[in-house]
């Protein structure tokens, strides 16, 4: 487990997780999204060029590691659609349906194994459950199964920031009233996620890359917590 400083574990208040490849495993999910895409697109060849504003999309959101603006959420769809190819109401409206509507129905089989025992224990402890993702979330946990005490992701009005900015993670602990050293910030990609912990002087951890019929990440947390003495009131 890759962390930037000692856990506290005994004072720990908050655990922020990350969604997209740290509550779900990505690579099973994209096998079933390419299925839908190559089934609807085989009978709809016309349309093809959604798939052009898909990879288009996901590539500029890439690009523009550490966006600080005043409107991410309308400028995300800006950056695809210069040039005049595309329409920006055009890419929003594919982004939505294949990006954040469509995959919903698929996220349950991807779930981690032991995330919801882990989140369940984090709860018997009174520790506060978090979210903070580059995209927005309420809807993904909801398919997920899964329920968070405050859920924010880089679009919101009060972020307008993409990782690793850390502040997405330092309005959670504003929010909260808490100390960033008093969280936890579960992610999957070091570089974003763990550079985004680094900058808002967090401790994280990164999310071991493991067969998923053989995902033990989540089990060797709450097993490493139920060591732990509990002080939450009972």
């Amino acid at each position: 487990m890759k962390q930037a400083m000692p856990i506290n574990w005994e004072e720990l208040t908050c655990v922020i997780f990350d969604v997209d490849g740290t509550l779900y495993a990505q690579d099973k999910l994209r096998k079933r999204m390419l299925r839908a895409l190559v089934q609807h697109y085989s009978l709809r060849p016309w349309k093809v060029t959604d798939l052009q504003i898909l990879r288009r999309f996901r590539h500029e959101r890439e690009k523009q590691t550490a966006y600080a603006g005043p409107n991410l959420e309308a400028d995300q769809y800006a950056w695809v659609a210069q040039g005049g190819r595309y329409s920006a109401e055009r890419v929003r409206a594919v982004v939505r349906h294949w990006m954040f509507e469509h995959p919903n129905q698929f996220l349950l089989p991807c779930r981690f194994p032991g995330i919801q025992e882990f989140f369940a224990a984090l709860r018997a402890r009174g520790i506060t459950i978090g979210i903070y993702s580059d995209y927005p979330a309420q809807q993904k946990l909801a398919a997920l199964g899964l329920e968070a005490d405050i859920i924010i992701s880089s679009t919101d009005a009060a972020i307008n920031r993409l990782k690793p900015h850390p502040q997405g993670l330092l309005h959670i602990t504003r929010q909260l009233g808490l100390e960033p050293q008093q969280c936890l910030f579960i992610g999957d990609r070091p570089e974003l996620d763990g550079a985004c912990a680094e900058a808002a002087t967090m401790p994280y951890l990164i999310v071991e890359k493991q067969p998923f019929s053989a995902f033990t990440f989540y089990d060797s947390l709450t097993h490493h917590l139920s060591t732990i003495p509990n002080s939450a009131p009972a």
